[in-house]
């Protein structure tokens, strides 16, 4: 029983630092969102990937990969590129087709637990805040289309499963304006995804390796 008690200790205290230790000023965050993260009416899949199985069914593909670089604890920069492809089911043997595209300057700020009111669900787990702002276009074949500036905004929150990979989620109000025969589109999308934590040691050695 004593062992046991001691095992589940270790096991808490660990997780409960898993969230400060990889949010920490020089860490490296890699992953992905499932989803092409870019305002689109035309898609029809929650998670980023949906194929019809029936005749003349759509589907529709997005994937939106980030990296990032923690400038300070907590507090990170970096990227994402958004890539989207939706087919809709055919309607009288006419289907309508979106492509969505995107590059786009990333910022995510992770809430400190009691920060601003806000306190973590799960010990192994932050809140956060994200911002991204770029270039990006929606084109629906016969449909609105609009090629410009990007924007997107709102919380989320990161689940820790091991020192390195977290789930995320998060619902963000994301606007598009721009030329086109639609001059804004804006909705609001929830998004799921996988990121990797890199400690600042590793992305020293990575780095020394390469020079």
């Amino acid at each position: 029983m004593k062992k046991l008690l001691f095992f589940s200790t270790v096991l808490f205290l660990g997780f409960t630092g898993i969230s400060n230790a990889q949010i920490q000023e020089g860490n490296l965050m890699l992953g992905s969102d499932i989803g092409s993260g870019i305002v689109n009416t035309g898609s029809n899949g929650l998670f980023g990937f949906n194929f019809g199985l029936n005749d003349g069914a759509g589907f529709n593909v997005g994937i939106s990969p980030k990296i990032g670089y923690f400038v300070s604890d907590n507090f990170l920069l970096g990227g994402v590129v958004n890539l989207g492809f939706t087919k809709s089911p055919e309607n009288n043997g006419v289907s309508t087709k979106t492509t969505t595209y995107g590059v786009q300057a990333l910022s995510r700020y992770y809430l400190s637990p009691g920060e601003r009111g806000v306190d973590n669900l799960l010990k192994h787990g932050r809140f956060f805040m994200e911002a991204n702002a770029g270039i990006a276009g929606v084109n629906i074949k016969d449909g609105p289309t609009t090629n410009g500036f990007a924007f997107g905004v709102g919380p989320g929150y990161s689940y820790f499963l091991t020192e390195s990979v977290a789930l995320e989620a998060s619902a963000k109000y994301n606007g598009l304006v721009g030329g086109g025969n639609t001059t804004y589109q804006h909705s609001l999308g929830l998004n799921f995804g996988v990121q990797i934590f890199l400690p600042a040691s590793k992305t020293d050695n990575m780095r020394d390796e390469n020079m």
